[in-house]
């Protein structure tokens, strides 16, 4: 198959280190299952299938490159998935979870497909994917410029650690963005938090909806009694709280 112009706005991997290192940060062996999202051309399908495993499953989305994976690379180990991963029946991955993920996640999608792996969590062990540079360092802040809603919940139910940063002359063809690499891992317990669906769709939306915005303000246009928030609270912006902060301040306001 030509290469030279790939559908989708695909841009494919070139550096055998970058790869390299995503697979090193993972634990393999010879019963593990892992998972590709968007396999491409092929190139970390290989470096995948050159460890120790029991089964690799690549979801292509293009049919071209579904199938020319599939006649490019001779493994019984491999099964190449024709579908739409955000379209997947999460139950045929049941019996051989847990899965360990290895992918660079389609950019356009890549909010989509994470949310998706939060809601199958029970069968990750863990994985390590690329994403946009941007997208990472919300994903991994902890405080201040460019922490909130994204960052929070993320953080919430997985464990991220940054590996490498990825510049575009990685790739080809070269993207116009810097792209980052991540581990993850889900947390098996994460702390309960009560009324969890209103937290989420209404009180972190609220709470950082107007980043510039200090805490009073923003709350009180979600329609939240701040009587029981210190006043020492009012003026600070959401940026400035850490997750504990606002684990704390949920509590005084959700009743």
């Amino acid at each position: 198959m030509k290469k030279s112009t790939p559908p989708l706005g695909q841009h494919f991997l070139r550096d055998q280190r970058i790869a390299d290192n995503m697979l090193a940060s993972v634990s393999l062996n010879d019963t593990s299952s892992v998972m590709e999202i968007g396999c491409g051309d092929g190139f970390l399908t290989r470096t995948i299938l050159r460890h120790s495993i029991e089964r690799l499953w690549c979801i292509e989305i293009d049919e071209r490159w579904a199938s020319y994976v599939q006649r490019s690379i001779s493994d019984q180990r491999l099964t190449v998935k024709h579908q739409d991963f955000l379209k997947t029946n999460f139950a045929e991955f049941e019996p051989n979870a847990p899965w360990t993920v290895l992918s660079n996640l389609p950019y356009h999608v890549t909010f989509p497909i994470l949310h998706l792996l939060q809601q199958h969590r029970s069968l990750i062990k863990e994985g390590a994917v690329m994403v946009q540079a941007e997208v990472a360092d919300k994903i991994i802040k902890t405080t201040g410029r460019g922490f909130g809603y994204v960052s929070l919940f993320f953080q919430h139910y997985f464990e991220w650690r940054l590996l490498d940063t990825v510049p575009p002359e990685a790739f080809d063809p070269p993207p116009k963005i810097m792209s980052k690499t991540l581990h993850f891992k889900p947390i098996v317990h994460p702390q309960p938090i009560p009324h969890e669906e209103r937290f989420w769709d209404h009180f972190i939306r609220c709470l950082f909806k107007q980043p510039r915005r200090n805490i009073k303000n923003n709350l009180l246009q979600g329609g939240y009694d701040l009587a029981k928030i210190p006043a020492n609270m009012y003026t600070l912006r959401a940026q400035q709280l850490d997750k504990a902060q606002i684990f704390a301040l949920w509590d005084l306001v959700r009743s």
